[in-house]
């Protein structure tokens, strides 16, 4: 297959509990399931799509949120790390809008989020 450029990569550092603000932004029958960090922010996967909160700037007071329906996404790619000198495991996702890469630090179970990606996409 050919290498495609990214047009979005996140670096996921570890589990976290569900944001309570983020009820703000779900539609109606829409649930929170898990939630990641970033760096400044938090990536939240609800039983419809993957929702990530941006903070920009030196305060982190501009936020945008990305939003990407389950819908959206026509193949996806886990490759765990290597261990010597490889922490990072990787998730790709190939999306109508292109090609997002997310990074998934030490610690961050790469088979559980891969089963949050088959449960959102294959469930009938």
């Amino acid at each position: 297959m050919s290498e495609t450029k990214s047009i979005l990569e996140w670096t996921l550092v570890s589990e976290c509990p569900i944001p309570k603000d983020v009820t703000e932004i779900l539609v109606a029958g829409e649930s929170a399931v898990a939630a990641y960090k970033t760096f400044r922010d938090v990536a939240i996967f609800t039983n419809k799509r993957l929702i990530v909160r941006d903070a920009q700037g030196l305060t982190g007071k501009k936020v945008e949120i990305y939003s990407l329906p389950y819908s959206s996404i026509h193949m996806w790619s886990t490759e765990n790390a290597g261990g010597f000198l490889d922490f990072n495991a990787e998730v790709e996702l190939w999306t109508r809008a292109g090609h997002i890469k997310v990074r998934l630090q030490k610690g961050v179970d790469i088979r559980k989020f891969d089963m949050l990606i088959a449960n959102a996409l294959l469930r009938d």
